[in-house]
């Protein structure tokens, strides 16, 4: 069976529709400048047509074979925050990345996954072509974007069959490759920064964390895509996956994939685990505090 058709065939199970091709991601892009603005005089022309070489990018580019009907697109949002452009078209910025995922019989949309990138640095001009080479690195902000869109597929495909996102994970993990060798924005992509890209892909290719990434599939294909029908079932297989990645952090004590899954989760797990019985709520504010304490005080309520 073709690599993602579980993934297809999973939501068109949901959407009744038949397919017509369509790109695969469907990124909102947002870009702002204002502390740009306030250091030196800003071209909005120009930030405009950044924002569009950004999201045209993302979402017109063909990132696989499968066949994707436009309603089937994985929903994604780039936030990115110019902080200073020391040279003109050389820009530095932080960006945060975060990818969506429809649940199962419901309206309700899931955040799979936030990651925050601190150095988000990239040179554009207006009036100069910047070319993309999966093969030989080209500009830094398309290899970037490139490697933000094969994240954003890994994670989506891994939640909808286990460990199905492997071959872009492996197509991300090439191009952090070829950018740590050539790129002239280094700290992104080399391991003196445990939170960068590096890391992330790192992560992601490790084989201690395939564990994790297994429990992706468990937590949205066999826990939320079931909450509306058997919402106690649900509590039960999340609560296997949290003591599946408490094991996974105490082989990697900090990595930043286990971080961003608790950055995109907290909510969401609060909410799911407020409904158990007091046991449970007991057991899963032990695990959460344990390997999420920046959030303890949400937490803390399910025991309150």
């Amino acid at each position: 069976m073709k690599k993602g058709l579980f993934r297809w065939l999973c939501i068109m199970l949901w959407i009744g529709g038949a397919s017509v091709q369509a790109q695969e991601l469907n990124f909102t892009v947002n870009l702002n400048y204002d502390q740009l603005f306030a250091q030196q005089k800003t071209d909005a022309q120009t930030m405009d047509q950044l924002k569009t070489y950004i999201t045209d990018f993302l979402n017109n580019t063909r990132w696989t074979n499968d066949q994707f009907a436009p309603e089937e697109r994985i929903k994604c949002k780039l936030n990115i925050n110019l902080i200073r452009s020391v040279t003109q078209g050389s820009y530095e910025a932080n960006a945060q990345l975060i990818i969506t995922r429809p649940v199962y019989n419901s309206t309700y949309e899931s955040v799979l996954f936030t990651y925050v990138d601190r150095l988000f640095n990239f040179t554009y001009l207006p009036n100069s072509p910047m070319f993309f080479n999966e093969n030989n690195y080209t500009d830094e902000l398309p290899f970037t974007l490139a490697y933000y869109a094969y994240i954003a597929l890994a994670l989506d495909y891994d939640s909808f069959s286990k460990q199905g996102g492997s071959p872009f994970i492996q197509r991300a993990f090439n191009l952090a490759t070829l950018a740590r060798n050539a790129s002239t924005f280094q700290k992104a992509w080399n391991n003196t920064d445990t939170r960068n890209r590096y890391w992330l892909i790192e992560n992601l290719m490790s084989q201690q964390f395939i564990p994790f990434r297994e429990g992706l599939y468990a937590y949205h294909r066999q826990g939320l895509d079931t909450a509306t029908e058997t919402p106690g079932q649900t509590r039960k297989k999340v609560m296997e996956v949290l003591s599946t990645i408490k094991q996974v952090s105490q082989l990697r004590p900090g990595a930043i994939v286990i971080n961003s899954f608790f950055d995109a989760k907290s909510e969401e797990l609060y909410n799911m685990m407020k409904e158990a019985g007091p046991e449970e709520r007991q057991q899963v504010y032990t695990l959460l505090s344990s390997m999420d304490p920046a959030k303890t005080e949400l937490y803390r309520k399910l025991i309150q």
